[in-house]
């Protein structure tokens, strides 16, 4: 009795799919649950540090670190074969070890997500334009899985099998096409990828992103350490209050083409910053927030205006030196300070206008 080609190969394909499905939330399953529940154990933080001055505790994680280290040098090393680029592994710096792995894991992911995205859309193809019993296969010669997408007949017989192999740097894969004429361009810098380093990582910002009020670490504290002083507690409400206002004639500012601007990048030119301040009455501040990248969010820009020029500082690269610098004329009552809110701001603040 002969059997259908077609039938085994669907029967063999089904078989390997159980296989994986039962791997996937067997064993392989278990497996992660008793690693993650093993990890939640071991001592972190100041109390790593403690237990690490021990013998028995510091031999076997240093026999781990070094079988781990061990590993990731392998997967460095065969970097060109797996992505087609030199990704060989750092040694010595922790930081670039992590941006390493970061980046190896980006690599990972990136292509995963390049061969989900030609999967559905291979399918979709299938199923809207191609004939009813066409079925794509995308299949990886070394494992011998194959992902079936399409539509199958009732009785189950394959009547055409398109697959077209794809180059993917050296890979044995086999993928459907992507048409890149309806598809367009793919994004240079997708919006959210992991590996785009964070503001505070690059300038050393350590960020409290605890969900708790916010507690300034370079104030003075009370006696009882139980708050920090405001450097405006000491001033009296009346002394900002300008006692001699009177009628004062409203005086349009300068063109922005005839109005220098500086980008406060450098310490040097902070100090200089500061000291044009000292010598003026006044002058206005905004400010831009921004929590993308970060949990409360960190001031990453401020501008700061005078009646003949304009400033925008870098906050981020001079974060610590900021305060320094700019703290005594921020807290002079004698200068006039003039917040930039727009209207966006009011609103959000509660204030409404009408015309």
């Amino acid at each position: 009795m002969d059997t259908d080609p077609s039938q085994s190969q669907t029967q063999s394909t089904k078989h390997k799919a159980e296989t994986l499905q039962r791997f996937t939330s067997g064993p392989l399953s278990s497996s992660l649950s008793k690693l993650s529940g093993s990890s939640r154990g071991i001592p972190s933080d100041k109390d790593f540090h403690f237990y690490y001055n021990f013998a028995e505790f510091k031999s076997p994680v240093k026999a781990i670190s070094d079988d781990a280290e061990l590993m990731l040098r392998a997967i460095g090393s065969s970097s060109a074969q797996l992505w087609g680029k030199e990704m060989e592994f750092p040694r010595g710096d922790l930081d670039d070890a992590y941006d390493w792995l970061v980046s190896a894991n980006d690599e990972v992911f990136e292509r995963f997500d390049v061969s989900v995205d030609d999967f559905r859309r291979a399918r979709k193809e299938a199923e809207e334009g191609g004939p009813s019993g066409m079925v794509a296969i995308a299949e990886d010669s070394e494992s011998g899985f194959q992902l079936v997408y399409g539509k199958h007949k009732k009785k189950g017989l394959l009547s055409q099998v398109v697959v077209e192999e794809k180059d993917r740097v050296e890979s044995s894969v086999k993928v459907a096409s992507r048409d890149k004429k309806t598809m367009g361009g793919k994004p240079k810098v997708p919006f959210h990828v992991p590996s785009i380093p964070r503001p505070q990582d690059k300038f050393k910002i350590v960020v409290n992103n605890s969900n708790q009020p916010f507690d300034h670490v370079w104030l003075q504290r009370s006696e009882d350490e139980s708050r920090f002083i405001h450097p405006l507690e000491k001033f009296s409400i009346l002394d900002f209050v300008d006692k001699n206002v009177g009628h004062v004639e409203p005086v349009k500012p300068r063109p922005i083409e005839s109005t220098p601007f500086k980008l406060v990048e450098e310490v040097m030119d902070l100090k200089e910053l500061a000291a044009k301040l000292r010598g003026v009455t006044e002058f206005a501040v905004d400010l831009e927030h921004n929590h993308y990248r970060s949990f409360q969010g960190l001031t990453c820009l401020m501008q700061i205006s005078t009646r003949t020029e304009d400033f925008v500082v870098d906050t981020l690269k001079l974060r610590i030196h900021i305060g320094p610098y700019l703290r005594e004329v921020f807290k002079d009552p004698a200068k006039k300070k003039v917040d930039l809110f727009d209207l966006t701001h009011l609103l959000n603040c509660g204030v409404f206008f009408s015309s």
